[in-house]
């Protein structure tokens, strides 16, 4: 069975189980999966698609998103072709190009990366600054956030969407994170003190709410 979605024709699937509920859903292949109960009938499915056509076609483009996503890795302000390879035990670059095994080693590789050039960043940017009390840096997904300085725990927290941008804006968060503290509110003092190590920091603000 095809079905017609944005003038696509998409392949659909018909599982049928001994389940109550019918669930709908597009896999990495592109297909449209139906798991019904055993009884319904494909006239049934059919009208049911026909009901939830705009739901499908949203599901559709979700879907294309994830998967225009997944064919390149952004690493440090470029963009990388990912080229899929069996025969591949550690992710590397070659050229604009970053060949993984699958999905899983590349998003263990952005990991160890994140935690690698974070860590090198902090440590080579720390000995400028003066009083900074032992502090523990740790790193994480954040959606609205891309630092976070808490005191009262003594941590630096990173957006690991970080390492997909320059290594200069990642310079910038730290260094705004390690003028917490020292002012713990973005008065006039705080932006002094990032001023003072990274001069062009009104820039690198409007690079990352723009990007």
């Amino acid at each position: 069975m095809q079905i017609d979605v944005e003038g696509i024709l998409i392949d659909v699937v018909i599982i049928r189980k001994k389940n109550k509920n019918i669930y709908l859903r597009f896999n990495e292949d592109g297909k449209l999966y139906i798991t019904c109960p055993t009884y319904v009938k494909e006239i049934e499915i059919l009208k049911l698609i026909e009901k939830n056509r705009k739901k499908i076609e949203k599901m559709y483009l979700s879907f294309s998103k994830r998967q225009e996503n997944n064919l390149f890795f952004n690493y440090l302000g470029k963009e990388y072709t990912i080229l899929y390879d069996d025969t591949i035990k550690s992710c590397r670059f070659e050229g604009e190009i970053i060949l993984t095994k699958n999905e899983k080693m590349l998003n263990q590789f952005f990991l160890q990366e994140v935690k690698r050039v974070f860590t090198e960043e902090m440590n080579r940017l720390l000995p400028f600054f003066k009083n900074i009390p032992e502090f523990q840096l740790k790193f994480r997904s954040m959606k609205t956030r891309w630092g976070v300085n808490n005191r009262g725990s003594s941590t630096i927290t990173l957006n690991t969407e970080l390492l997909k941008k320059e290594i200069d804006l990642l310079d910038y968060v730290i260094i705004h994170e390690l003028c917490h503290f020292y002012e713990a509110n973005h008065s006039a003092r705080f932006w002094k003190h990032v001023e003072r190590y990274y001069p062009d920091y009104k820039m690198a603000r409007k690079r990352l709410r723009e990007e």
